[in-house]
């Protein structure tokens, strides 16, 4: 049994990892900046990025950190401020953490840090001779891909420190707990399918199960270190997905609907170019490194999220 500390605890992922961890019988320590009671096998410690200060005894009760910290890059409009907190919400994090391992004695073996594909650039970018996004591939220019730049570099000082690093650049994560498909669901349960732009972007996702699993399994593996691609080895366009979910949810009683891609852009603003993205990202490294997948296809994603 070990002690897991987990930052970004209180959100979709944080809550799943914190079931399959102490149903492993982990002990789970959230950091938060609002601490609540919590229960024997999940208790919650005191922290703030923006301050820089953290519950140094949480600290040294822990084995393992897990990163999950970040304000989500999908909640709102893309405006200065909200660019600034996107950025500081990781950087910060990943700042604190490694000061704190720094200036602390602490039993930490390994950190697990998270990032996202928005690392990657749109599809066209990519050489055609080269099927899909790999992890040595460089860091898109545009806003998220240097905000993934920004959030790696942050926590990567940590390998100084004799820690093993972790970093998953995860896709579009599925779970019933919030998040991408929960906001997919709406319109589809009133009778539409959107599909946005042409619908012919690629999305690479992981159901929450799969990602949680990657969690505990690189956690526990000590030759693991490194960069790696957490997304399903089948990835889907845009209007596959919506379709799939569709007829899943309504059968044949739903009615397709294309949003143009200057629609979006005036609701969304520059969050859009994210939503028009096609990024195909390969599954490869964690598939060669041992991993299955209980949910490989979309197909199985969604039977079991749906029934549940």
């Amino acid at each position: 049994m070990a002690t897991i500390l987990i930052t970004g605890g209180t959100g979709t992922i944080g809550k799943a990892l914190s079931r399959a961890l102490t149903a492993k019988q982990h002990q789970v320590i959230i950091l938060s900046r609002h601490p609540r009671t919590g229960t024997d096998a999940v208790s919650y410690a005191a922290w703030d990025p923006a301050k820089q200060t953290i519950d140094i005894e949480a600290l040294q009760k822990a084995d393992y950190i897990i990163n999950l910290a970040g304000a989500g890059v999908a909640d709102k409009r893309w405006t200065k401020k909200r660019k600034a907190e996107l950025v500081d919400s990781r950087v910060q994090s990943g700042a604190l953490l490694v000061k704190a391992l720094q200036e602390n004695e602490n039993k930490v073996q390994a950190v697990i840090s998270m990032s996202g594909i928005g690392w990657y650039g749109d599809d066209n970018k990519r050489s055609a001779k080269q099927p899909a996004f790999y992890e040595g591939d460089p860091a898109d220019e545009g806003f998220l891909g240097q905000t993934c730049v920004k959030w790696e570099d942050a926590i990567k000082p940590v390998t100084a420190l004799n820690k093993r690093l972790v970093i998953f650049r995860s896709g579009i994560v599925l779970s019933n707990d919030g998040g991408a498909l929960a906001e997919f669901q709406k319109p589809v349960r009133a009778g539409i399918a959107p599909f946005f732009g042409s619908g012919d972007q690629v999305t690479s996702w992981i159901h929450i199960d799969d990602l949680c699993r990657l969690f505990i399994i690189y956690i526990e593996n000590e030759r693991k270190s490194g960069i790696y691609n957490t997304v399903a080895p089948q990835p889907v366009t845009n209007k596959n997905f919506m379709l799939t979910l569709a007829k899943k949810m309504k059968g044949r009683f739903f009615i397709p609907v294309y949003i143009p891609s200057f629609l979006l852009k005036l609701i969304l603003g520059e969050v859009s170019i994210e939503i028009l993205k096609s990024a195909t990202v390969s599954s490869e490294k964690i598939v060669s490194g041992g991993f299955q997948f209980l949910f490989p296809t979309l197909d199985a994603a969604l039977d079991d999220l749906l029934k549940k």
